[in-house]
């Protein structure tokens, strides 16, 4: 696998206006990214931009807090399909983890498992900077359980990012079971290398383009 096809070229700023999202997909041709991950709103757009190409259009599911229901969930993974998204990157129920409601969790998950029917690829956000390491173990036990395709790391808004630590215990769970993606903080291609290392076969990034050429970035996601 080449490091560009390790890379899905993130835009989640709320802010992000569609020229911004025209040129993700413009880079994201250019460099031959995985995918472009941009917010619902913007799935036919980045569809329309990468028809043609092979760039998957991921976008996010019960982002960033993870706290919709479901059923919202579920709906929100089939509008997106039918928008053009063939990878869904949905936000664990975070609050029923902590809780203890493990059915609740897995079922959540399965709900956008069932609602994506092979149509398109599941990631399940952790947001391991919330969790303890049982509960991050636990989370990624559940998201095998209900079919998820990957278990990523962070939203990119929350208290932190990916951290080799976290790749290498959602690996040593997962095995080759399941993908690993580690997004937030990643901000040049050490960055990537070390989680490359540590585990992860996925990478989400805004600093796609400046990882390509060798540059590092500030910034959060």
């Amino acid at each position: 696998m080449t490091i560009a096809k390790m890379i899905d070229h993130t835009l989640l700023k709320a802010d992000a206006a569609k020229e911004q999202i025209i040129q993700i997909c413009t880079e994201a041709k250019e460099y031959d990214f995985a995918s472009v991950c941009v917010n619902p709103v913007w799935v036919k757009t980045a569809a329309v931009e990468l028809h043609n190409s092979d760039v998957k259009v991921c976008t996010v599911i019960g982002f960033p807090l993870g706290a919709s229901t479901s059923a919202v969930k579920a709906f929100e993974t089939k509008d997106a399909i039918e928008n053009g998204a063939t990878e869904i990157d949905m936000v664990l129920a975070i609050g029923l983890l902590k809780t203890g409601d493990v059915q609740a969790v897995e079922q959540d998950i399965k709900a956008v498992v069932d609602s994506a029917q092979g149509k398109a690829l599941v990631k399940v956000i952790i947001e391991t900077s919330l969790l303890t390491d049982e509960e991050k173990v636990l989370a990624c036990e559940l998201a095998l359980k209900a079919g998820a395709d990957f278990v990523k790391t962070s939203t990119g808004f929350s208290t932190g990012g990916a951290t080799a630590e976290d790749v290498a215990l959602m690996r040593k769970v997962v095995g080759d079971k399941a993908g690993v993606k580690a997004s937030g903080g990643i901000r040049g291609l050490a960055d990537l290398e070390v989680m490359a290392e540590a585990g992860a076969n996925r990478i989400g990034a805004s600093s796609g383009v400046k990882i390509m050429k060798g540059e590092e970035v500030q910034g959060n996601y």
